[in-house]
This record gives structure tokens, sequence and C-alpha cells, in this order.
């Protein structure tokens, strides 16, 4: 087994915690408003009981242009530092509307350059193959 350089503390503390990585086979699609912000065929789902699941959505199918980086930032004892941006046409609503772990601990490495956005925030729209 390879040698884990940049393990989780929170597995380390309760090696029974489950959070699983999936593909999601469909296509999953954030607006805010009319503007689409991100469209992915490759999005990921990421489940961690008691939360609901959530969608990754790599980078590449993120359009950046429509967010702007903020000093925000929250940790997790399994997947690390999230960043935070915000949707720039949601105003004030798209407030730190998108996380990410830029840098997750070794478990979660999947969801590195994924972004996740919360539904209350923007519009996320999944559609299954």
């Amino acid at each position: 087994m390879d040698q884990i350089a940049n393990p989780a503390p929170g597995f380390q503390r309760n090696p029974g915690k489950v959070i699983t990585v999936e593909p999601y086979r469909g296509t999953v699609t954030v607006r805010s408003g009319e503007t689409v912000v991100a469209s992915s065929t490759k999005a990921k789902v990421l489940t961690e009981s008691p939360y609901p699941s959530v969608f990754y959505i790599p980078f590449a199918d993120i359009d950046f242009d429509q967010l702007r980086k903020t000093e925000f930032s929250t940790h997790c004892p399994y997947k690390g530092a999230a960043s935070y941006w915000s949707v720039l046409p949601a105003a004030e609503a798209g407030k730190d509307a998108m996380w990410a772990y830029e840098r997750p601990f070794d478990e979660m490495v999947e969801i590195r350059d994924h972004g996740a956005f919360y539904p209350n925030k923007v519009t996320i729209e999944a559609k299954p193959a």
C-alpha cells in the first residue's frame, strides 16, 4: 500500500466514517438566473451522511469569468481546507456560493480541481443520461 503523505485527521480519529465519490451519469448544469455558470457531463457525486449529496464539477467545466474568489475559507477534518468563490451574476445572493478543496487530504483527492455549489444560492439541474 502507498504511504499516505497528507492523511485526513478526521479519518484517523473516526476510521468508520464513510464518504463516497462516484461519477454522475448525466449532465449537471449550474445557473444564476439565465447565466450558465457551469455545465458538465463529468460531475462527481459526493455522499457523506447525514448531509445531502453534493455535485462536484470539474474546474474545466466551470466558467470562472462568472466567479470571483473570496477570502472566506472553512476546514473539514475529512476533506481539508475549502476555498470559496462568489457567483457574480447572483450579486449578494451569490456570495461564497461555490467552494472547492484545492489541496484536499489524500483520501479525498478525487475532488481536487472540482467545485461544488450551494443549491440555495444558484440553480443546480441534474439530468440523468
